[in-house]
């Protein structure tokens, strides 16, 4: 149920020993709240069944000099979403405000750094990665180096023509873009009138564009970036099944003992007109070892997912050294060429609900336990 109830002032929602978590979001317009619901509720009811207090909590109604604050509690006894006032501040606040936009604004910005200097509570995934930073940080380390294909910034005609020298297949992504939204390919064809062909994703398909010189094709990407901030980076040949691509996706959070762990692997193969392998733009999802076994063999398939399991470790410790922040998850795209090299394209900061079950349900319960962790610490 998407409505929300009218207010209740709420006494004693539970005993002064019950852990709290607040996932923060941020005010509808409408006396509601942003983000998506279904993976709030989920949250709520996993939270409750761990022991837990959860509510959500829009920027607005944090306080930090109070004891109690306004939010919105689902169960139920409800009928759903319930405004919900006397709620006792939370131990912790988990960040999933949806969108960049909102968390780039000087007011949200301001409570979440002063959250993060606060000795009441404890916070973690502050914000969105941006995606030059990432590969910044990962640069830094000599064992996650090997892992990042060439990138620079996209900053002018001849420094894409550099790297279509070097290059003849590039991957052009907005800076601050998710879920494969305003991505493009570059594909130099040397031996054609119009060399240059730009691929553009759109909602499940994409769009091809043939332009006959380097100035030609960079009027045609400004155009399509809207003056947004975009890396060019290295194309990696991926390995396929049945002439799909496909790439892995990898869930890494920490557990009870505020170490990370490997929650799951998914795969995405790639849609038949799209140029990434997000569900969203036309991918599908099916399991890792039965596609890496297709381009490989068994032996070797199991091998790779050792290896990406390792490795995914690796970039979440580096990340969060780098990066100067608690973070308690992330989710990474991974890839597999058809030599069996990995690779690094992409971390998110706030996952998207996987559709494997399994990871699934892990995935909600390692947010309380390392959330049981924090609290402990504290």
């Amino acid at each position: 149920m998407n409505t929300v109830q009218e207010e209740v002032a709420t006494t004693k929602v539970a005993p002064a020993s019950v852990p709290v978590l607040a996932i923060l979001t941020v005010s509808d317009g409408n006396g509601g709240f942003r983000g998506n619901r279904s993976n709030f509720a989920d949250l709520i009811t996993t939270g409750q069944n761990m022991g837990f207090l959860v509510y959500v909590l829009p920027v607005k109604q944090l306080n930090l000099g109070r004891k109690r604050l306004s939010g919105f509690l689902y169960g139920k006894e409800y009928g759903g979403w319930q405004k919900a006032s006397n709620l006792p501040f939370p131990d912790i606040i988990y960040n999933r405000i949806p969108q960049r936009e909102d968390e780039m604004t000087p007011a949200v910005r301001g409570k979440i750094n002063a959250c993060r200097k606060h000795a009441r509570v404890a916070i973690f995934n502050p914000a969105f990665f941006n995606k030059w930073d990432l590969f910044e940080w990962l640069r830094r380390s000599k064992t996650t180096k090997p892992y990042i294909p060439s990138t620079r910034r996209l900053m002018s005609v001849s420094g894409l023509d550099k790297m279509m020298r070097r290059h003849v297949y590039l991957y052009l992504k907005p800076e601050s873009g998710k879920a494969g939204k305003g991505i493009m390919t570059v594909r130099v064809h040397g031996e054609k009138t119009l060399p240059y062909r730009l691929k553009i994703q759109e909602e499940k398909r994409s769009s091809t564009y043939n332009c006959a010189s380097m100035q030609k094709l960079w009027a045609r990407i400004q155009k399509q970036s809207g003056g947004h901030a975009y890396i060019a980076q290295q194309g990696i040949q991926l390995a396929s099944f049945h002439d799909r691509r496909f790439d892995l996706r990898a869930l890494v959070q920490k557990n009870r003992r505020g170490i990370w762990e490997v929650t799951g692997i998914g795969a995405r193969i790639a849609g038949a007109s799209s140029i990434t392998t997000h569900v969203p733009r036309g991918g599908r999802i099916d399991d890792p070892e039965k596609l890496l076994t297709y381009s490989f063999n068994a032996d070797r398939a199991h091998m790779l997912l050792q290896k990406t399991k390792t490795t995914a470790l690796l970039i979440a410790r580096q990340i969060e050294r780098a990066s100067g922040q608690r973070l308690g998850e992330m989710s990474m795209d991974l890839g597999i060429d058809s030599n069996g090299n990995l690779w690094f394209f992409e971390a998110n900061s706030k996952p998207m609900k996987f559709d494997e079950p399994h990871i699934r349900q892990k995935s909600l319960e390692r947010i309380f336990q390392y959330s049981t962790f924090l609290i402990r610490k504290k």
